[in-house]
């Protein structure tokens, strides 16, 4: 039945007054009863809502079907799993293929920018192939700067999606439905996965992720009116195929060899041989291993810990033997000096007593001045220095530069400027 509405003949004042209240509905009625307007609450705000009125349409959810390798989704959840017979927090990433819903899931102690290409390289392998692209949310872990339409990845997560042919894509603040297919999983993860089961370790859980996984992509779901696997068929052609080869992930650290003759890396302690006490190391942090390299040799390998309780690892060959003490080691330059010509042993044992700890900075630089100087006038530096006491490496230098510009560099008397 229609009729006339109330507001319809204080349609302009409405107007006037939503703008002018920043479309706070309550004030709205409040300055037309001031004006003595006969209409109540309810109706104003349902005059509005019908004649759109301070009230944005409702947007259309467009989570809906996509084509085949068109677009991927990938997200992560923090969930609290029983590991090890302590119950831990763990970060779930998940990826998705729209189209197929083919799922892909692991954990992971915490979430950075190097855990995320490890999972995706895991995901994407798994997949055989990526979609065109990649939607995420506005997380710092992929992201430069800007957000949604306007998100930059940063360089090296571009670099990374560059090597796989897909580019990183974020939704709009606010329009989490844009990464639906996503999202959903994680409360199926939780209460279908993780409920009642409990894991060895974090390497454990993995394992067994990846074979629900598989059980769960080959049931077969009303919705779709087929298995993930099976939809999965159609699409596995239109992706972006592997790259020929696929470089392993990995990040690199420098590390000091602390005093007990470990290095650390994410709170874990890893030992090295304890002739490296002191030396600057390079690390190499992969997917399960850590190899730590002094220059271009590999001098320790270990699984890596994948738990959040700090732990020490030690192989038995990197200690020293039972009774002797790194301490008591001579140093690699040590026993170098100890067998260049002379005065340089007894100069060198001299000035490791004069220095503090085991004086490896000063022996080493010691070292470094008897190879890159002419040995005659190093000999006769080192001779005066030990005969004066002078034990300043950067005094003995400067004597050598001395002894060396009088025998190679000596002036006649007709050479020399005029005094002015």
């Amino acid at each position: 039945m229609e009729r006339p509405e109330k507001a319809e003949p204080y349609r302009d004042q409405i107007v006037e007054w939503v703008t002018r209240c920043r479309g706070n509905l309550v004030r709205v009625h409040e300055e037309l009863v001031a004006q003595h307007v006969p209409i109540s609450y309810p109706a104003l705000t349902a005059y509005c809502r019908r004649h759109g009125i301070g009230h944005a349409p409702p947007a259309r959810s467009r989570s809906g079907r996509r084509a085949p390798a068109q677009e991927m989704q990938h997200d992560t959840s923090p969930h609290r799993v029983v590991i090890g017979g302590a119950e831990q927090r763990v970060e779930t990433a998940s990826l998705v293929l729209c189209y197929s819903r083919m799922l892909f899931f692991q954990c992971y102690p915490a979430f950075t920018r190097f855990t995320c290409k490890v999972f995706l390289t895991d995901a994407i392998e798994y997949l055989t192939g990526a979609a065109a692209t990649c939607m995420i949310d506005n997380t710092h872990v992929v992201v430069a700067s800007g957000t949604g339409a306007q998100m930059v990845p940063a360089p090296e997560m571009a670099a990374f999606a560059e090597r796989f042919a897909f580019a990183f894509r974020a939704h709009e603040k606010g329009d989490a439905n844009r990464s639906a297919r996503v999202e959903r999983p994680f409360h199926f993860i939780e209460h279908n996965f993780f409920a009642g089961r409990t894991f060895a370790d974090l390497a454990d859980l993995n394992a067994q992720a990846r074979v629900f996984c598989d059980k769960v992509n080959a049931a077969r779901k009303k919705h779709l009116h087929a298995s993930p696997r099976e939809l999965f068929a159609a699409e596995r052609p239109h992706l972006r195929p592997l790259p020929l080869f696929v470089p392993e992930v990995y990040a690199l650290h420098h590390r000091l060899v602390d005093v007990e003759g470990f290095v650390n890396v994410h709170g874990h302690r890893y030992s090295v041989p304890y002739l490296l006490i002191g030396r600057q190391l390079e690390v190499r942090e992969t997917k399960d291993r850590i190899d730590v390299y002094h220059g271009p040799r590999l001098v320790a390998s270990h699984a890596k810990v994948l738990g959040r309780t700090f732990t020490r690892v030690t192989v038995p060959e990197h200690r020293p033997p039972r009774g002797a003490r790194p301490s008591t080691q001579p140093v690699p330059e040590e026993q170098t000096l100890a067998q260049a010509d002379p005065p340089v042993p007894a100069y060198a044992a001299a000035l490791k007593q004069r220095s503090a700890g085991r004086g490896t900075l000063a022996l080493r630089r010691l070292l470094a001045l008897y190879r890159e100087y002419p040995r005659g006038p190093f000999l006769h530096a080192v001779t005066l220095a030990a005969q004066y006491g002078l034990f300043d490496l950067d005094r003995l230098e400067r004597l050598t530069l001395r002894v060396i510009a009088k025998d190679y560099f000596r002036l006649s008397p007709d050479d020399e400027e005029p005094e002015s």
